[in-house]
């Protein structure tokens, strides 16, 4: 790749690319309905207090309305959610099509078959250029260690190999 003809932001997306992360959809239980968005950007923030932290494009149209409720779930893709991935991703469409899901302790909706999962309550907010960067607070949470993980690297959805444990090269 040419760094002269190419910007910053290119060479972020693929240089950052190279890191492997889960993919998640964030959802609540608004007025109309269920909403929802796919999120690549999640991440583990403190144990005390109980936080979290992803960050939605600054374009989203969902989180105003997730942020307005104030309570939401995070949802942990499992490597059989693809087509969940891509159809929480896309705009003007009912993305709960066909989405089988069950309120969880806080009525948020919990996606049918995930991988975990972490009802939580809006904590902070803070600027983060494009992004906004959300910490919150986890209310209840549950994995099934049965499952495996959907991943994203470098532009494409992977599925996790069994490793066989630390110490295994």
């Amino acid at each position: 790749m040419n760094q002269t003809t190419t910007t910053i932001s290119d060479r972020m997306r693929e240089v950052l690319g190279h890191f492997c992360s889960g993919i998640t959809v964030i959802t609540a239980q608004g007025e109309a309905g269920p909403i929802g968005f796919t999120c690549q950007s999640f991440t583990s923030l403190s144990l005390e207090p109980a936080l979290v932290s992803f960050s939605p494009a600054r374009s989203s149209t969902t989180w105003p309305k997730i942020r307005e409720i104030g309570v939401f779930a995070v949802n942990v893709l499992a490597d059989d959610h693809v087509d969940t991935s891509s159809a929480f991703a896309r705009s003007g469409t009912d993305k709960f099509a066909g989405v089988e899901w069950v309120p969880g302790p806080n009525g948020s909706p919990i996606l049918d078959g995930v991988l975990a999962w972490a009802e939580c309550r809006l904590w902070a907010e803070y600027d983060g250029g494009d992004h906004t960067i959300v910490a919150a607070e986890v209310t209840d949470l549950h994995a099934t260690p049965s499952k495996d993980p959907l991943l994203y690297y470098r532009g494409r959805y992977h599925l996790a190999l069994p490793h066989g444990g630390l110490g295994n090269h």
